[in-house]
């Protein structure tokens, strides 16, 4: 058991868990009656459950193509590629998580409107075809662009939309910072591999961009959803939705890592600071955005 909660990556749950709980405090205020919080509850474990399933296809196509070889990969487990796992046995566990996904979608759906069995569906195939698939998109770069789409804009604005059914403009606007801070895990990831990437013929965008301008990405990434939060709680008319600003304590370690050069294993605490910024930062803003309605 220990090694498939390994494999399934908690650290990198913040960036399911915050967009549910921003898009939800959102819509705060805005519905006749109140949230309908079953609807808030089954978004998270749609959320949760893809991110986990995404985490286990990664592992499962990664270790098929080699390109999770222990020489090469300093991060943490994978199950596939170390050989902890039979690869059967990890695509099992994916489809098992998309199911539960599938399951709490189908009855939002079914209470809301099926025009979110076609979102599920985009968001399934994003997950699966990440590493997977002829021309998985990870492999071209592309992997940062889906992370703030899916985990950013289509995760908080669905959250707001499962309770108030329709696009709310705040729930869009506060997309932005979310998605900004759930692909700095993303590039965490990939500064961190890009030896082993570069090696096996991965060309993540950290590939592509080069250490320098990796580490330069990151800390824009960490760093403009703080200046966009007092701009967004303010044209939301949501001011106290500012509070999020305190977590600006919690990035300076890991944005002082990375400036300063750690390489390899040293950024494993840096995935992990950067989830708990993100995590912090979305808890002080869906708290605010609450306190505001």
């Amino acid at each position: 058991m220990k090694e498939w909660v390994h494999g399934a990556r908690l650290r990198t749950l913040p960036a399911a868990v915050v967009p549910v709980l921003v898009g939800t405090a959102c819509a705060v205020g805005e519905r006749p009656g109140g949230l309908v919080w079953w609807r808030a509850g089954a978004a998270l474990v749609v959320a949760v459950a893809i991110q986990v399933a995404t985490n286990y296809a990664n592992d499962y196509s990664d270790g098929k193509r080699g390109t999770d070889d222990p020489g090469t990969r300093v991060g943490p487990v994978r199950l596939v590629g170390w050989g902890i796992k039979p690869a059967g046995a990890v695509k099992r566990a994916a489809l098992l998580s998309f199911a539960v996904a599938g399951v709490a979608g189908l009855a939002l759906a079914i209470d809301v409107g099926w025009e979110l069995l076609v979102v599920g569906a985009a968001s399934f195939a994003a997950g699966w075809l990440y590493t997977g698939g002829p021309k998985p998109y990870g492999y071209l770069g592309l992997g940062e662009l889906f992370v703030f789409a899916f985990f950013g804009v289509v995760a908080t604005t669905g959250s707001s939309y499962v309770q108030l059914e329709e696009v709310q403009g705040l729930a869009l606007a506060a997309s932005v910072p979310v998605g900004l801070l759930a692909t700095a895990l993303l590039v965490t990831n990939n500064l961190r591999d890009i030896p082993g990437d570069t090696q096996s013929g991965k060309r993540t965008l950290a590939v592509r961009l080069g250490d320098g301008r990796t580490r330069v990405l990151y800390v824009v990434l960490v760093v403009l959803p703080f200046l966009l939060v007092p701009l967004v709680a303010g044209l939301g008319g949501r001011p106290a939705g500012a509070l999020a600003l305190i977590a600006v304590l919690l990035a300076q370690k890991p944005v002082g890592r990375v400036l300063q050069g750690a390489k390899g294993a040293e950024l494993i605490p840096v995935l992990a600071d950067t989830g708990r910024v993100q995590l912090v930062f979305g808890a002080l803003f869906a708290l605010g955005l609450t306190l505001s309605a």
